[in-house]
């Protein structure tokens, strides 16, 4: 070998080297800059509320601001596939729930995104569950008067949803399924606007996540029928379980998590995964997310792997749930 072929190769060698050790150094270094939290609904629903508290601890153990953007559309589809589209280098992350990441796949033949494969799990930030809501005026006194009321009546009914896709969507479309009704469904950008709707009394009932309605059930301004949960909630302690309403079938919770494009390096997920405990762990961060209704992961429940594991259950659960529904759900 000539010596000039010789030190080529020994320039190129070191090129790498150097080019490794500074991809290293800027991975410990993580983060230098802001981080993006993209919350794919509008500003003031569930997923939004859940994002801006925990991110904003996450913040402080990160050193850097969590920046909350919220990019609406397509029952959260459009947010999601900007977080797949983003630079993998841990600056841009997603705020996905059971929409987003499980019920759309079933929902958009042409979705642009596998939740399963395209996305790094971070972990889950918190569990919602689910109740049946009505405007104030609705005329019913209690869940078996408004399942009643629904069968007979559905056909002029109003139902308000956060975009197909969407939880609020999804969960009434399991509601919808169990009673065999089939309401005009009025889409919104967002839960926030579809809840403002029901609170004008613009549409008659909606299916919504705890964390978005506590004030307004406890004002008045909105009834609750019944929370889709083994056991009542503390937020809502009067409120009482579907079981004890006489709808035992209706069963669901909805979940917040945290992910990062696909091949965001594994020292930033791991960086990402422990930020997020934190949070979790934080006696602050859990009051607001507890006086919200939120239930929040423990244990194995936990952390990226528990995330990826929950995303595929889910996926075939609400491909089963929205296959029965039939068409046109």
């Amino acid at each position: 070998m000539s010596v000039r072929k010789l030190t080529a190769l020994l320039a190129a060698g070191c090129l790498v080297a150097s080019a490794g050790a500074a991809f290293a150094q800027g991975t410990n270094g993580y983060p230098t800059r802001p981080i993006t939290m993209i919350v794919p609904f509008a500003a003031g629903g569930p997923t939004d509320v859940v994002a801006r508290i925990v991110g904003d601890h996450m913040s402080k153990t990160l050193g850097q601001q969590v920046i909350i953007e919220n990019v609406v559309g397509a029952g959260g589809t459009t947010g999601a596939t900007r977080a797949k589209r983003a630079n993998n280098d841990g600056y841009t992350v997603i705020m996905g729930h059971m929409g987003t990441h499980a019920a759309a796949v079933p929902l958009y033949p042409n979705l642009a995104y596998d939740p399963a494969t395209d996305f790094e799990p971070i972990g889950v930030a918190a569990g919602t569950p689910i109740l049946i809501l009505a405007k104030k005026d609705y005329p019913a006194k209690d869940l078996a008067e408004f399942v009643k009321h629904v069968k007979a009546n559905s056909g002029t009914l109003n139902m308000a949803h956060a975009g197909v896709g969407s939880v609020s969507y999804t969960t009434c479309l399991l509601l919808n399924s169990i009673l065999d009704v089939k309401p005009t469904a009025v889409p919104y950008n967002g839960t926030g606007p579809a809840m403002n709707a029901l609170v004008g009394g613009q549409v008659d009932y909606m299916c919504d996540q705890i964390v978005n309605v506590v004030s307004q059930v406890q004002g008045g301004s909105i009834r609750a029928y019944g929370i889709a949960t083994e056991a009542r909630n503390p937020a809502l302690p009067n409120v009482p379980t579907t079981t004890e309403a006489g709808l035992p079938e209706y069963k669901v919770s909805a979940w917040n998590a945290v992910f990062a494009p696909k091949g965001t390096p594994q020292p930033v997920v791991d960086k990402l995964a422990d930020a997020l405990d934190k949070a979790l762990n934080d006696e602050t961060t859990r009051k607001r997310l507890l006086d919200l209704g939120s239930d929040l992961p423990e244990g194995d429940r936990r952390g990226p792997k528990a995330l990826g594991q929950l995303v595929k259950s889910e996926v075939e659960r609400w491909s089963k749930v929205i296959k029965a529904a039939g068409p046109g759900n």
